[in-house]
C-alpha cells in the first residue's frame, strides 16, 4: 500500500478529532462522502473511523465541548505502520518524547479488529500515533 521504508510501510492513516455533537459531526462527514468503517463505545466515550475512500480515515470521538478552542478540534494525527516496534524507536531515536509505549488493544469487539498503537510528541508537542492493524479486519 504506501513505501515509506522507515516507518515500514507507513503513510497517513488518520486524523482524530474530538466533537460537541457526535451525530451532526457524522452526518456532515458522510455528506463529504466518507463511510463508516467501525464505531464503539456510548456516550462521551462513543468513536467511529470514517473512511474518506482511499482508506484514509477521519477519526471521530464524542465528548467535546462547544467552547473556542485555539488550535481547533484535531487530537492527533496518525502514521500507519507495519512494524510499531521498529517505528518507535526511530522515533525516539529522532528525539520524540513517547507518551504511550507500543500496546495492543481491540478497538471494536464486532467485527473484532485488534491493533497495536503508540503515541509520542514532534517537536512543537503535536501529538502522533503510530497505528498497526493486526488481525483479521484490517484497518
Amino acid at each position: 500500500m504506501a513505501n515509506n521504508s522507515i516507518l515500514s510501510g507507513g503513510g497517513f492513516h488518520h486524523i482524530a478529532i474530538r466533537v460537541a455533537d457526535f451525530e451532526a459531526s457524522i452526518r456532515f462527514y458522510e455528506a463529504l462522502g466518507f463511510r463508516e468503517k467501525i464505531r464503539w463505545g456510548e456516550g462521551d466515550s462513543r468513536g467511529i473511523l470514517l473512511d474518506s475512500g482511499d482508506g484514509n480515515y477521519m477519526e471521530i470521538f464524542a465528548g467535546g465541548t462547544r467552547e473556542p478552542k485555539p488550535e481547533g478540534a484535531l487530537l492527533h494525527v496518525a502514521f500507519r505502520t507495519d512494524d510499531i516496534n521498529a517505528a518507535i524507536e526511530v522515533a525516539r531515536a529522532a528525539g520524540a518524547e513517547v507518551t504511550v509505549e507500543p500496546k495492543d488493544l481491540i478497538i471494536c469487539p464486532d467485527p473484532r479488529t485488534p491493533v497495536r498503537i503508540a503515541f509520542f510528541k514532534g517537536p512543537d508537542g503535536e501529538l502522533i500515533e503510530l497505528f498497526q492493524s493486526t488481525g483479521e479486519n484490517p484497518l
